[in-house]
């Protein structure tokens, strides 16, 4: 026979609580991943406008370089001619940007094209006007021409910008 364990009379031994282990800082809860997620995707979204802004930017900055270019070429040599047709070169690649059937559009298209920005009818008629500079480059103000010109570029890349905010 096996003889019985002593009693105690103050009681069994107890042990101590032992408590779970603290929890880990990794991997992070469900919660944590989809908020790294979403910053991610709007840092990303951030860099894609601000380069675009920046790309944007520096294109106006360029093409009003241009005109400013043209202006002073004209200034220097005063060739109506050859400032005509730089004038109508930078509208044409600047009406394409937005609408590249404009490249190859004559006559009253080419006027259809260019009334599509808004400006005033003056700024369309000096445009115009300078549609048959082009032949004829004794017969235009080539100043209100550069001011039309300058006035029609910049409401363009204002419909642009205002086309690529709203798609």
């Amino acid at each position: 026979m096996i003889p019985a364990p002593p009693t105690d009379p103050a009681g069994p031994a107890l042990r101590d609580i032992h408590l779970p282990p603290p929890p880990s800082w990794w991997p992070p809860a469900p919660g944590w991943w989809l908020l790294a997620v979403l910053v991610l995707l709007l840092a990303v979204a951030g860099c894609v406008l601000v380069r675009r802004w920046r790309q944007r930017r520096r294109q106006r900055a360029r093409i009003l370089a241009e005109l400013d270019a043209l202006a002073a070429r004209h200034a220097r040599d005063g060739d109506a001619a050859q400032l005509a047709a730089g004038l109508h070169q930078l509208l044409r690649r600047v009406a394409r940007r937005w609408d590249p059937a404009a490249a190859q559009a004559r006559g009253a298209a080419w006027h259809r094209t260019l009334a599509q920005v808004p400006v005033d009818p003056a700024t369309l008629a000096q445009l115009e006007a300078l549609d048959e500079a082009i032949y004829r480059p004794q017969r235009y103000d080539t100043q209100a021409a550069l001011a039309a010109t300058a006035r029609w570029v910049s409401a363009a890349l204002a419909r642009r910008r205002q086309e690529a905010g709203h798609a």
